[in-house]
C-alpha cells in the first residue's frame, strides 16, 4: 500500500501530522525520538510495507513541536498519551503495537500503563523512561569523556545552529564513542533536516508530560515487551537499558551491534526484522 499524508485534530484544534500505509492486518504505531520526527520511521515502514506475508497498518505522527505538528503555547496544556490516543481513535484502531525509539519509548511505556486494553505488545529501541533516576540504582549516570563535550556543544543556545547539529549528530546518529561520520548519505542529511525543526521549535522536553512514572512501576506493565539498545548508544545510559529490561522481567534483552542511538535511521533492515520478529501473532 502507498503511503498517505493525513492529520488528525486534537480537542485544542491541533493539527498533528501523520504518515499512514493502510493494510488490513495488525496496527503498528511507531513513536520516535526526541531528536527525530515521524520522517525517521519510513524506512522502515517502507520495508516492512514490501512484505508478501504480513499486511500491516503502519502509523507514524510527529509529536507536538516536532516535523509538522506544531508546539503548544502552553507545554503543561496538554499530554502526549492523549494525543496518542486521538490518533488511534481518529484513525480507527482499537488495539495497537508500539514501536518506540528513545522518548518515543517512553511514550510506550506510559501508554501500556495509561491504556493497556489498546496495546497489544511494545517494541523498545533505546527507550527512555518516565521518572527515571539513578537514586533508586547501584550505578550512577556519568558521562564520558567522549559524551561530555558533544552534550555541551548539543546544548550551547548560543551555537550557530550547524555546530549544534553536528554535535546531535555524533552523539546520537553515530555514537559518541565512535568516529564522527560514521553514518552518512541519506540518514546524516535526514538528522539533520529533522533537528534543524526541532532546534527552530525549541520545545521544552516536559511539554506533554503525562504525569506518571514508569520507572517505579514497570513491573505492572502487562502487555508483552522487548528491550533492544545499540551498542554504540552513549555509554552512561547502556546500564539503564539493562535496568528497564530487568525491572519488566519479561525475558532477555537484545543488544544490536554496531547501532547507535537510532538503528531505525542507519540500519532500517535491522529494525524491521525487529518488528516482524517481535509482532503478537
Amino acid at each position: 500500500m502507498d503511503a498517505t499524508q493525513q492529520t488528525v485534530t486534537t480537542p485544542d484544534g491541533t493539527a498533528i501530522a501523520v504518515t499512514r500505509r493502510h493494510g488490513g492486518g495488525q496496527a503498528v504505531v511507531f513513536l520516535h525520538a526526541g531528536v527525530a520526527d515521524r520522517r525517521s520511521w519510513d524506512a522502515v515502514a517502507a520495508l516492512l510495507n514490501d512484505d508478501d506475508d504480513d499486511d500491516l497498518d503502519l502509523v507514524a505522527y510527529d509529536r507536538r513541536g516536532y516535523g509538522e505538528t506544531s508546539a503548544a503555547a502552553d507545554p503543561a496544556s496538554f499530554t502526549h498519551a492523549a494525543d496518542l490516543l486521538t490518533v488511534l481513535d481518529a484513525l480507527g484502531l482499537d488495539r495497537v503495537f508500539l514501536v518506540g525509539n528513545s522518548m518515543g519509548g517512553a511514550l510506550a511505556l506510559d501508554a501500556a500503563l495509561l491504556l493497556p486494553e489498546r496495546v497489544t505488545g511494545l517494541l523498545l529501541i533505546g527507550a527512555g523512561v518516565s521518572g527515571m533516576t539513578d537514586d533508586d540504582t547501584p550505578f550512577d549516570w556519568e558521562l564520558d569523556p567522549a559524551t561530555e563535550p558533544l552534550l555541551d556543544r548539543a546544548e550551547d543556545a548560543s551555537a550557530d545552529v550547524e555546530t549544534r547539529i553536528a554535535a546531535l549528530a555524533h552523539l546520537w546518529l553515530d555514537g559518541p564513542v565512535a568516529p564522527e561520520g560514521r553514518v552518512g548519505g541519506a540518514p546524516r542529511e535526514l538528522f539533520a533536516d529533522m533537528n534543524r525543526r526541532i532546534l527552530e521549535v525549541g520545545a521544552p522536553d516536559s511539554a506533554g508530560d503525562n504525569g506518571i512514572e514508569a520507572w517505579t512501576r514497570l513491573g505492572e506493565v502487562s502487555a508483552p515487551v522487548t528491550c533492544t539498545w545499540g551498542d554504540l548508544d552513549i555509554p552512561a545510559d547502556l546500564p539503564f537499558y539493562a535496568e528497564i529490561a530487568r525491572r519488566l522481567d519479561q525475558g532477555p534483552a537484545r543488544v544490536l551491534p554496531g547501532v547507535a542511538h537510532l538503528p531505525g535511521l542507519e540500519q532500517p533492515d535491522l529494525v524491521a526484522g525487529l518488528v516482524r520478529d517481535t509482532l503478537p501473532r
